[in-house]
């Protein structure tokens, strides 16, 4: 099996960029998490965001990558 991590496309001409990762503010991420408390057990809210969790720390590490050309 073969791994890697290519810091271009696989297609010649198509770039591949990381999107960026919003930031919140330490206020705004108190009032969401005081929120999510407040939703009943087995919200679909709660999975979603447990996903989104997911996506902005695999956004993270693509913006490493992109800028050191290191793989993870």
């Amino acid at each position: 099996m073969l791994s890697g991590c290519a810091t271009d496309g696989s297609e010649p001409g198509i770039a591949t960029a990381c999107p960026p990762v919003v930031e919140y503010t330490r206020e705004l991420q108190a009032r969401a998490a005081e929120e999510l408390v407040l939703l009943p057990d087995g919200s679909a809210i709660a999975e979603m965001l447990s996903d989104y969790a997911v996506v902005r720390d695999q956004l993270r590490a693509c913006g490493e990558t992109a800028t050191t050309g290191l793989c993870r």
